[in-house]
């Protein structure tokens, strides 16, 4: 699996570029499906679900000019046949998985099954997230989250690296540069900090920066840190 890990979706023409590359084909002849769940965890989730669905957001996924488009949510999958959505997740070119909150979306991907499916998916499957959705592939979310605590939560770890999203975002004064530094160091593992104008492309573990923005890799906690993976 491919992923392109996004802080507010396909915001420019070089990340816009990258999932072509990713993709081996026009978006036009590629099938896709919005994973919508990360939003529900907030109040205003519903609303959040509705642009990205309907490829309204400021910077769509779905709105891209998909040959087809889906949408897979995943906390009604344990109530059906598996038979019903796994093959629908093992044929889609894209999996565009939205932002919100990301403990929230980690858990519902194991517990619908998604997580267990995602490691046998094929090599050209891309992954697309968009903030939490990036951040749920990750190993971290540090020591606190969102306001909750995230120490000792172990996250989907299919890339070797944290993601401190929406970098010095003019309306979310929390995540400034400043800020995601000081949440990096309780982060057991390398941490990019990128804007809404960065993503990060993975390809066979291969990292690659996609920025017409700003971005900052902090280095991993060091050992005097608490270390987040302990249990409370």
């Amino acid at each position: 699996m491919r992923f392109l890990l996004t802080s507010s979706g396909v915001s420019n023409a070089s990340i816009h570029n990258a999932l072509v590359d990713l993709l081996g084909k026009p978006i036009a002849e590629s099938s896709a499906l919005c994973i919508p769940t990360a939003a529900y965890w907030f109040r205003e989730g519903p609303s959040i679900a509705y642009r990205l669905i309907s490829g309204s957001a400021r910077n769509p996924l779905v709105g891209l000019g998909w040959k087809s488009v889906g949408v897979l949510e995943l906390t009604a999958l344990p109530s059906i046949d598996k038979e019903n959505w796994i093959p629908l997740v093992q044929e889609a070119d894209a999996l565009l998985v939205g932002g919100g909150d990301p403990m929230y979306l980690c858990d519902w991907m194991r517990q619908s099954g998604f997580a267990d499916l995602l490691p046998s998916l094929r090599p050209e499957t891309v992954y697309v997230g968009l903030s939490a959705g990036s951040m749920a592939v990750t190993p971290s979310f540090g020591e606190t989250y969102n306001d909750r605590r995230t120490a000792g939560y172990r996250a989907l770890a299919l890339v070797d690296f944290a993601l401190g999203v929406h970098m010095d975002h003019p309306s979310m004064p929390d995540n400034s540069m400043a800020n995601v530094q000081s949440w990096a160091a309780g982060v057991p593992v390398p941490t990019y900090g990128i804007d809404d104008e960065t993503a990060i492309k993975v390809v066979d573990g291969t990292v690659e920066v996609i920025s017409e923005g700003q971005w900052k890799l902090f280095p991993p906690a060091t050992k005097t840190n608490i270390d987040p993976y302990r249990r409370a």
